[in-house]
């Protein structure tokens, strides 16, 4: 075990001296935040995947197969169709100001009442959702942890009394990858997680193609074995044509919902909405979206395969095993592939898959906190400054952002210890329902509508929508991205078109209130 801990802080020290080095000397906001805007579009392609790939895709994913079937593909090929929306209506009107967030762009048209309370509603949900992520990649790094001779004692010794000495052990894995990713998303702002995430791209894809290999290997009947006794079981399923919208899944909610879902997210998210202001052009940041849905399809193809083998290796051949991963007659799937990484890879393998791990999980967070101090700087703390302080200043009030949104993210990963069992959709739950408001105000922002007051009324009916959807009906959370752009859309277009007055507040065709300095 040594060895493989020895491989994990060696690619942790790597990841942060990279980062550093790439940084270059940052001067500027627009550098720190936006690299300059000159990154090409294959690593804007990478950065891209790397970062909607987090740990959840590759620890959930692989559960999801493991206790049902492949009902997830519809969603990722919906994943498509969302982002060449995205691509063709939303990108290019990022490109048609100076922008350094997405909701100055939503500030430009209906003014900073509205521009701030979509950029609220991100960091709220970004803080949220990512937390979830980053307690996943702690549950990888705990089991690792707990194999090292002496780490349990250790942790017993410090667990309070009536404690379980193994949440110790996840609460110090998150706090370890919490400050490593903070380290190099402080000093090097958006150029070094763009290239970090190139090289976590192909790390993780490297790790999961030798988890696939080695899971091959446990099954004497190879894939032919697992084809055969999947089919059996009804696991290959992939369409579940279910009218019903309480059913999750269904060929209908993973098109159309991950159509919208992912609108939202690439559309709207800052996150993603920065990466394409990092690039040369409108054009490059389209090619590399639409190319990254085309490549996730395939991976996600991937991680559910290893969830089907999975089932076949700990049904057929392990069982006492996959006993010890059932809670009260539930198996814990979310600790499936961790638990098989831990016990049956190779000394060596078995770090370098671990490795794999945290590297997908600091792609997405080192984006979440890049983009959560951009969004705080330029929605919030520039126009409040009048943005007449020195480009240094920004740049240190930059960094103080970035680590306070680390300890909140650490913070919601630590109480997601005692709430989640299926974590894919704790993550997508949050996350659809704030994105269906906040993709329905950009839909707003794309017709003629210029009223601060007509948006507010479509986004206060877009969220008491979706609130009695969410208290007072079973309905999936795969429709609420659906759901709730529509009907922020439509009754803000309703209030402008039945003589609302253009609000003195609303926000002019003139960008320069929202631009950066």
């Amino acid at each position: 075990m040594t060895i493989d801990l020895t491989i994990l802080v060696a690619y942790l020290a790597t990841m942060v001296l990279f980062g550093v080095r790439m940084s270059g000397r940052v001067t500027t906001v627009r550098e720190y935040f936006l690299s300059g805007g000159r990154v090409p579009t294959w690593a804007l392609f990478a950065s891209i995947v790397a970062t909607e790939t987090s740990t959840v895709t590759l620890i959930s994913v692989p559960g999801f197969a493991f206790g049902g079937d492949l009902t997830f593909l519809p969603l990722a090929v919906g994943y498509i169709f969302g982002k060449i929306l995205v691509a063709v209506f939303l990108i290019p009107a990022f490109f048609r100001g100076r922008y350094l967030t997405a909701y100055q762009l939503v500030e430009a048209r209906f003014g900073p009442v509205v521009g701030r309370l979509t950029a609220l509603t991100f960091l709220a949900s970004r803080s949220l959702s990512d937390g979830f992520r980053l307690f996943a990649t702690g549950l990888v790094v705990a089991a690792v942890l707990s194999t090292w001779p002496g780490s349990t004692r250790l942790a017993a010794q410090v667990t309070p009394a009536g404690a379980d000495p193994a949440t110790v052990l996840v609460v110090v894995a998150i706090g370890l990858l919490g400050v490593i990713t903070l380290a190099y998303t402080l000093l090097g702002g958006m150029r070094a997680v763009i290239w970090t995430d190139v090289v976590q791209l192909v790390v993780y894809m490297c790790g999961a193609i030798i988890a696939l290999a080695i899971l091959w290997q446990h099954i004497p009947g190879g894939w032919t074995e697992v084809i055969t006794r999947a089919h059996a079981a009804g696991k290959l399923r992939v369409w579940d044509l279910s009218l019903d919208p309480a059913r999750s899944y269904t060929l209908w909610s993973g098109l159309v919902g991950g159509m919208f879902l992912t609108a939202g997210t690439h559309g709207t998210d800052q996150m993603f909405v920065q990466r394409y202001l990092a690039s040369g052009s409108a054009s490059s940041a389209a090619r590399a979206l639409v190319w990254s849905g085309v490549f996730v399809l395939a991976q996600l193809g991937v991680f559910l395969a290893i969830g089907l083998m999975l089932w076949v290796y700990y049904t057929g051949y392990a069982p006492a095993e996959l006993a010890a991963l059932t809670v009260d007659g539930v198996v814990r799937t979310d600790r499936i592939f961790p638990a098989f990484i831990v016990d049956h890879l190779p000394i060596g393998l078995r770090g370098l898959v671990i490795a794999a791990i945290v590297a997908a999980a600091m792609s997405t967070l080192s984006s979440s906190l890049n983009s959560s101090a951009a969004s705080t700087l330029g929605d919030f703390y520039q126009p409040l400054t009048r943005r007449d302080r020195t480009e240094q200043h920004y740049v240190r009030v930059s960094r103080l952002f970035t680590v306070g949104w680390a300890v909140i993210q650490v913070a919601v990963a630590v109480g997601a210890i005692w709430l989640s069992q299926r974590v894919v959709d704790e993550v997508l739950g949050i996350q659809s329902f704030t994105l269906g408001i906040v993709l329905g105000t950009f839909w707003l922002v794309r017709t003629s509508i210029r009223s601060s007051r007509s948006a507010l009324t479509g986004i206060a009916a877009g969220a008491l929508i979706l609130t009695t959807l969410r208290l007072g009906t079973d309905v999936s959370w795969q429709w609420y991205v659906l759901v709730g752009s529509i009907s922020t859309w439509a009754v803000g277009c309703a209030a402008a078109r039945w003589g609302e007055p253009p609000d003195a507040a609303a926000g002019s065709t003139d960008t320069s209130a929202s631009t950066t300095t």
